[in-house]
């Protein structure tokens, strides 16, 4: 549930959702933050998906090598292709972030989760397309012989399916860092505008004179004079 609840609230105080850069390595806190633990499980369960492809899916027949996979070549081939990738994928996202918060420049941040949600999005969906594919192909399939491989054709279709929420929540997670960093884009450009600024001003000083009483009327000493005047008695000049 904490991890769930990170995952939900991602707002570490830096820019686009990443600490300040500079700050201490804790080798700990780093392994258990939910960025790197999704991406583990993602580079795992990449490893089972092309591993049991690529140790059992092909068998020799009439000197031909032949897929479990109802004879398919592509299908044997699609799937370890993006288990692979998604291999070799998920070991760069780790370092990646291991770098973002060493990022100084939020331009660089930015590029690295709009990279990481579009990558992300998209190996969910690849993912989506080869559980439906493998799985069809085998419905299909004849039972190898003495049943030597199916448990691993069934096996990588399984993580297929679980690496569709995985890689999608690696992508939820870095579209969650966008909307971070595009609040404190506006919010500093809205600050640091100079027409903004002179709005403020001018707000501020006139909410500050409707608190403040209403001052005596400019006009007041000189009507006082005036009346003190008139009551005086005139005095005829001497010739």
């Amino acid at each position: 549930m904490d991890v769930l609840n990170q995952i939900l609230n991602i707002n570490a105080g830096g820019a686009y959702g990443g600490g300040k850069a500079g700050g201490a390595f804790d080798p700990l806190t780093f392994a258990m933050k939910p960025q790197v633990v999704i991406r583990a499980l993602c580079w795992l369960f990449s490893i089972v998906v092309f591993g049991c492809i690529s140790s059992e899916g092909w068998v020799e027949k009439d000197g031909k090598e032949m897929c479990l996979y109802n004879n398919d070549g592509m299908a044997c081939k699609y799937g370890n292709t993006i288990g692979i990738f998604g291999f070799l994928a998920s070991m760069y996202f780790i370092g990646g972030e291991f770098m973002f918060e060493r990022m100084s420049s939020v331009k660089s941040r930015k590029r690295y989760v709009m990279g990481d949600m579009g990558f992300s999005a998209a190996w969910a969906f690849l993912y989506f397309i080869a559980f439906f594919y493998l799985w069809s192909q085998w419905s299909s399939a004849p039972m190898p012989p003495l049943g030597i491989g199916a448990g691993s054709m069934k096996t990588a279709i399984v993580f297929c399916f679980f690496s569709i929420f995985s890689w999608a929540l690696c992508a939820f997670m870095a579209y969650k860092r966008f909307l971070i960093g595009a609040g404190d884009e506006f919010t500093s450009a809205f600050e640091t505008d100079p027409a903004n600024v002179v709005h403020q001003q001018a707000y501020s000083y006139s909410m500050d004179n409707d608190n403040e009483q209403y001052s005596a009327s400019p006009f007041g000493q000189p009507q006082q004079g005036m009346e003190q005047q008139s009551g005086m008695e005139y005095q005829q000049p001497t010739y």
